[in-house]
């Protein structure tokens, strides 16, 4: 007797196989069975003309201090996402001496673009090191797999305080706490160590994020400090560190090393500085290294206002300025000398930076005024050709006159398909990224998945959909050490969504108040998703989650070795 029988599915196998008409059975959370099942099950379920495939895997989210108090991690599951990995970036929440936690909540908070009031009202602070973190996850009990990340800024801010920010070098005292921090954490289970020298990256009142300020030295200890494990994936937000400098890392420490950046996103003032970062990363991994490049499937876009505008943080005239109150903003932006100090940044921006002057790539989203409804989908630079001025101008003189409450789009970088095409199709190339469950009141890109299927496969046809289901599924996992996830075979946890690939794909957003405190949020809803199970139990059934009192994900804390020898198929 199985517990779940699909019949009549097109079974893609995440392997890069072709895709084979199959019925496919699970009992106890695994695959037990594909081909013509006989005998019964509790559950049959006719999956005729639909696809069925390995759940997504999620390598890059944020979804720490939601998962506390949202054991459904939404929105991941209702788009498919079956495996997530969080603390990316070393962004966590743990560990946390409660003399520190607020202040943790305040970074992250801006780094990452969450609601303040919903961090403090919503995390509940049942843990404090890592292992206890841990166990508190399992008594949570989330609706999908869960993999954790050691980080670097949340670690020295446990050790030094508010001094982590702000002074770049450790005491021999409070480097050595931090490695027993590393150490316990890859005890109990992490899946890696994480850090960031994104210039990006910039914590509450405009401070830099611990790690941010650190010698290359501090990291490359801890990283270190994971010696006396066997796993262990090395992530960074990387900036403009040199992947020479990450093959050597990879080198000293035998560690699989992924680098996210905005250097290695297409960029069309700069088309082939990505692609070289990607070929730099082929060769290193030629010579036996494991570097690689996250990179996601969709324009890195941005819905701001200049209430909150994040997308500017990296110039030094919003050092100063970044968690000011609106009115303190208004003072601010109708001064010249900021203006500017400003404009002179965006003469010359530093490699790494979001935002590089293309006014071209701001749209007007949502005008905050009826009588400027007319420059909605405009571009900052159309509108300042028309009017005669400068485009900076533009847009603080707009956002003053409607109270800072215009919303503008960016599309700063991975624009341009036959360029982004290149790189998804990368051997260097992971495609991750979705930053779900971080700036959760502008940016939501949680369905990068279901939208690579629905633009790459069905809309563009630059991978076929057996290339791009192992692209989302056993590829990630494998570099990642995720142990018979992200595979449709006997054995293997029985993760998997059941699609219609002539369908597939995302909603535009829509913005939601469902935070606690009624704070807000920015969410995309499937298209064409018909079930998605979790080690063999229905979580969302097309329209909403299935409803558990304890759900079926599991706490991932053991992870095999990665090899150098998971390049997809082409």
């Amino acid at each position: 007797m199985h517990d779940l029988v699909i019949r009549n599915a097109n079974v893609v196998d995440g392997l890069g196989n072709d895709p084979v008409a199959a019925d496919v059975a699970v009992s106890n959370g695994r695959f037990t069975a594909i081909g013509q099942i006989v005998g019964e099950a509790t559950r049959t379920l006719d999956a005729a003309g639909l696809t069925l495939a390995p759940g997504i895997v999620d390598l890059h989210t944020h979804y720490d201090a939601q998962i506390t108090w949202d054991a459904t991690l939404s929105p991941s599951p209702s788009l498919g996402v079956t495996s997530a990995v969080i603390g990316n970036c070393g962004f966590g929440i743990v560990p946390s001496p409660p003399a520190v936690r607020d202040l943790i909540l305040r970074n992250l908070s801006v780094v990452e673009g969450m609601d303040l009031d919903s961090l403090r009202s919503g995390v509940n602070w049942a843990f404090e090191s890592f292992g206890s973190y841990m166990d508190a996850l399992r008594s949570i009990a989330p609706y999908i797999n869960v993999a954790v990340l050691a980080g670097h800024s949340v670690i020295r801010t446990a050790v030094m305080g508010e001094d982590a920010s702000s002074r770049s070098e450790a005491t021999t005292e409070e480097l050595s706490a931090m490695c027993s921090m590393v150490r316990e954490a890859m005890d109990q289970g992490a899946v890696g160590f994480a850090s960031s020298y994104s210039l990006n990256h910039s914590g509450y009142a405009g401070v830099p994020m611990p790690s941010t300020i650190t010698p290359w030295s501090e990291f490359d200890t801890l990283v270190g400090a994971m010696s006396q494990h066997d796993h262990g994936i090395v992530q960074l937000a990387s900036g403009v560190r040199t992947v020479d400098e990450l093959e050597e890392l990879s080198v000293n420490h035998n560690r699989a090393v992924f680098q996210s950046t905005g250097m290695a996103m297409f960029n069309e003032q700069e088309p082939d500085r990505a692609i070289q970062i990607f070929e730099a990363c082929k060769a290193a991994n030629s010579r036996g290294q494991q570097v690689y490049v996250q990179i996601p499937c969709q324009p890195l876009s941005f819905d701001f206002t200049m209430a909150n505008a994040y997308p500017f943080y990296s110039h030094d005239a919003f050092g100063a300025i970044k968690a000011c109150h609106p009115d303190e903003l208004k003072n601010i932006f109708s001064d010249n000398d900021f203006r500017d100090r400003f404009r002179s940044s965006l003469q010359n921006p530093r490699p790494g930076m979001i935002f590089q002057g293309n006014w071209n790539r701001v749209t007007v989203a949502i005008p905050a005024l009826e009588k400027n409804a007319h420059l909605a989908n405009q571009t900052i630079e159309s509108i300042a050709r028309n009017q005669g001025t400068d485009p900076l101008d533009v847009i603080m003189d707009l956002s003053l006159e409607e109270d800072l409450k215009t919303t503008f789009i960016g599309q700063f970088l991975n624009v341009g398909d036959d360029g982004v095409a290149e790189l998804l199709r990368h051997e260097s190339g992971v495609v991750s990224l979705s930053d779900a469950g971080a700036h959760l009141v502008f940016m939501c890109d949680a369905g990068f998945g279901l939208h690579f299927l629905g633009k790459w496969v069905r809309e563009r046809g630059d991978f076929s959909l057996a290339q791009a289901i192992q692209r989302l599924t056993s590829h990630p996992a494998d570099l990642y050490g995720l142990i018979d996830r992200g595979r449709i075979q006997p054995g293997a946890h029985a993760d998997m969504m059941l699609f219609d690939p002539e369908k597939v794909g995302v909603t535009s957003a829509e913005r939601t108040h469902d935070l606690p405190g009624g704070g807000p949020r920015t969410i995309r809803r499937p298209v064409g998703l018909h079930s998605v199970f979790v080690n063999g139990i229905e979580v969302f059934d097309g329209k909403d989650y299935v409803e558990h009192t304890s759900g079926p994900g599991h706490i991932l804390d053991r992870f095999q070795l990665s090899k150098n020898n998971h390049s997809p198929s082409t």
